[in-house]
């Protein structure tokens, strides 16, 4: 069985619907999530579902520490779900082409610094843009800029609001995540 360790800074679907998934395999098990802010109502989903949480601060990820805590739970996969802060090039070194990120749009449209969540949705909406979609992909140094692993789109033209467009981005996300890390993870070795 494989080791997954999640990293999540909100509510905590997309965290609780990979848990969910693995649960009812033996591909893999998510062994922890870690969460840089304390009041993220994933670290809620986390604990309801038994799985161990770790909190850190924005210098605890930068300094080491949180390296060092993540290779007690000897990932496989680390993957990124809904975690906004910057990963630090000492991961990505450590766990090369072992970290995946989901983006709520079809990169490389609308990614990088400050793109996230309904910032990316009310982007995509101003600009009238035909369609949309999630886009996984390996972590790099840089936002959103890592290998693309998968997308899959789908048509906003009816939408008439950033949080329309924001139910449908969540609906690809809940069906394609956690089957896109399932592969990930039957291919890798």
């Amino acid at each position: 069985m494989k080791n997954i360790v999640l990293f999540a800074s909100g509510s905590g679907t997309n965290a609780e619907n990979i848990i969910l998934f693995f649960n009812a395999t033996k591909t893999a098990k998510v062994v922890a999530v870690f969460c840089n802010n304390p009041n993220a109502k994933v670290l809620e989903r986390a604990k309801k579902l038994q799985v161990p949480t770790e909190i850190f601060t924005k210098s605890a990820l930068n300094n080491g520490d949180v390296l060092q805590k993540l290779q007690s739970y000897s990932p496989d996969c680390i993957v990124l779900a809904g975690f906004l802060l910057q990963f630090p090039k000492e991961f990505i070194q450590h766990y090369p082409n072992s970290i995946l990120n989901i983006h709520p749009a079809l990169l490389p449209k609308y990614g990088g610094k400050g793109m996230y969540g309904m910032h990316v949705h009310q982007a995509v909406l101003e600009n009238k843009e035909p369609e949309t979609g999630i886009t996984i992909h390996y972590v790099n140094e840089n936002y959103d800029e890592g290998n693309i692993i998968f997308q899959e789109k789908v048509a906003i033209s009816d939408c008439k609001s950033a949080e329309e467009i924001a139910q449908k981005i969540h609906e690809l996300e809940q069906k394609h995540f956690p089957t896109v890390v399932d592969t990930f993870l039957n291919s890798k070795f």
